[in-house]
């Protein structure tokens, strides 16, 4: 097989499948006059999502040696219940970035299997825009607006 051909073929190697290599420059941002999730869009997107997911394990590391180090006797009460908020409200944050890492591991699972950029209530291509703007996204714009309308009409009951 010449090299070429098999730089574009996918080989197996030890049970996986195994791709070639997609070069992007780093100025490569998806645009919308390229087709819709070709190889160097979803190589973009991958990357991104792994960038955020490897910084919020890196913050969530270090909250975790934060809270560890700051445990420590502080004898006034509107000092100590100030720490106690602001440990609450790290917490919080921090649950909330292990949501979006769980969101973010989802991105990637749809990359894989060829569904990520599709709205997943209707099938149709969901705005490059909106997936750089929030790259986790499952449904296009119009589906979110209808979805956020449905929530608000049953929370009003």
């Amino acid at each position: 097989m010449s090299a070429s051909k098999s730089d574009a073929t996918a080989t197996k190697k030890k049970g996986t499948v195994m791709k070639a290599e997609v070069f992007l420059p780093d100025s490569y941002r998806p645009a919308e006059d390229e087709p819709f999730m070709n190889e160097r869009q979803l190589e973009w997107f991958r990357r991104e999502l792994n960038r955020q997911k490897n910084d919020l394990l890196t913050e969530s590391k270090s909250t975790i040696a934060g809270l560890q180090d700051g445990t420590r006797s502080i004898p006034d009460i509107a000092d100590r219940a100030s720490e106690e908020t602001d440990r609450a409200l790290e917490l919080r944050i921090r649950d909330r970035q292990r949501k979006l890492v769980a969101k973010i591991e989802a991105a990637l699972r749809r990359i894989d299997e060829g569904e990520f950029g599709y709205c997943q209530e209707t099938g149709e291509p969901i705005s490059l825009k909106r997936l750089v703007a929030r790259p986790t996204t499952t449904l296009s714009l119009e589906a979110q607006e209808r979805h956020e309308r449905r929530e608000k009409v049953h929370r009003d009951d």
